[in-house]
């Protein structure tokens, strides 16, 4: 019995014997595998270092290089211009302090005359509204002056257009467009003077009656208009289709008589030199 007892405990011991073993190489194999590993990443990441050291040796090579190449550039440019570089360099600050003097200079320039412009147009602006001012006071005046303007019966008994009295009612007439005018001035023993497509003659004037006589020769006719007054309208037809023209005399003197002659629109009109 005792025999086997200790042949159990024999058998027992060499189990767990082997297990430990079998435990010991996985451990083993575990180790030398993580152990591997770690190496082959190591190598790799030592591998790639050497790659970026050699990339940036390279880099540093060429940044020296071309160094290298600008200050000998900028040493021959000082050469071709007689300047040591220490000259050049002054040279070239001093064209820098040029520039930006010159860039401010401009833009200086530049706003002095952008203010200049707005002043302008600001002056342009008032005078426009001084244009529309001076309008405005031409309409009122030459209101008030058709204001004044007066109609009347005319020598041949046919109802007159306005009367103008002064150079000032005539320009108002002529605004309003409705005839034709002649403005004339006749001076006593002259010959027939043209005014449109009649001719008009001064035969006498009479400056404290305030009367006149004169010549109108229309369509080759000669009609004596005696002892009229100023302001009157003188009235006769013309032309072929028996157009009424009128005229009128507001300032007589001892020799001189001032007036108008006023015309249809649809009257022939006078042919001037050249035409």
């Amino acid at each position: 019995m005792a025999d086997e007892g200790g042949h159990v405990a024999e058998v027992h011991g060499g189990a767990e014997s082997s297990a430990g073993k079998w435990i010991l190489l996985l451990l083993a194999i575990i180790y030398a595998a993580g152990s591997g590993y770690f190496i082959f990443n190591l190598r790799q990441r030592v591998e790639q270092q050497s790659k970026d050291q050699t990339a940036s040796t390279a880099q540093i090579a060429e940044l020296s290089k071309r160094m290298q190449s600008a200050e000998a550039d900028s040493e021959a440019l000082a050469t071709q211009l007689g300047m040591t570089k220490k000259e050049l360099a002054a040279r070239s600050a001093e064209l820098q302090r040029e520039q930006r003097a010159a860039e401010q200079r401009l833009s200086e320039e530049q706003k002095k005359q952008i203010s200049a412009v707005s002043g302008d147009v600001a002056n342009v602006k008032t005078d426009v509204g001084g244009v529309k001012t001076d309008v405005a006071s031409t309409k009122a005046d030459l209101a008030a002056t058709q204001a004044k303007l007066q109609s009347a019966i005319g020598d041949l008994g046919v109802q007159s257009g306005l009367i103008a009295n002064t150079r000032e009612d005539l320009e108002a007439l002529k605004h309003k467009g409705d005839r034709n005018y002649y403005e004339f001035t006749l001076i006593k023993g002259a010959s027939p003077q043209p005014v449109s497509t009649v001719s008009l003659q001064l035969k006498k004037a009479d400056p404290k009656k305030g009367k006149f006589t004169l010549n109108v020769t229309s369509d080759d006719k000669t009609i004596e208009k005696k002892d009229r007054n100023i302001s009157e309208p003188i009235q006769f037809y013309s032309g072929r289709d028996h157009m009424l023209f009128e005229l009128v005399i507001w300032s007589v003197d001892k020799n001189k008589a001032v007036g108008y002659l006023s015309t249809p629109k649809g009257a022939p009109v006078p042919v001037t030199p050249g035409a």
